[in-house]
């Protein structure tokens, strides 16, 4: 199993970013896929999911309206896009599939960094 995570993002505040996780090694559609971060110093905050078997999201109640998550079964491929970033959202980002209840395995993480 693998999750491999696109690469490092900066942006301005008030821009967009969307990270993709492209996942390898298991049935895709089987298993739901978190996405959580840990901005620098902090420890891990959950974010939400997805099930790529039919699109269904749940989202942390912080981030309802401003994170969308999404999943390409062609590719499989699942994508998170935060809008009206601010300087709190530097973080690294990281995708993980959802085993019953823990994360089994984990992308490597994405570094978005806002700063004008």
């Amino acid at each position: 199993v693998q999750l491999v995570q696109s690469g490092a993002e900066l942006r301005n505040p008030g821009a967009s970013v969307k990270v993709s996780c492209k996942a390898s090694g298991y049935t895709f559609t089987n298993y739901y896929i978190d996405w959580v971060r840990q901005a620098p110093g902090h420890g891990l905050e959950w974010m939400g999911r997805i099930d790529p078997g039919d699109g269904g999201t749940l989202y942390q109640q912080k981030f309802q309206g401003r994170v969308t998550f999404t999943a390409d079964t062609s590719t499989s491929t699942v994508y998170v896009e935060l809008s009206g970033l601010r300087s709190e959202d530097t973080s690294v980002y990281f995708c993980a599939r959802s085993e019953e209840s823990s994360l089994d395995y984990w992308g490597q993480g994405i570094q978005v960094t806002v700063s004008s």
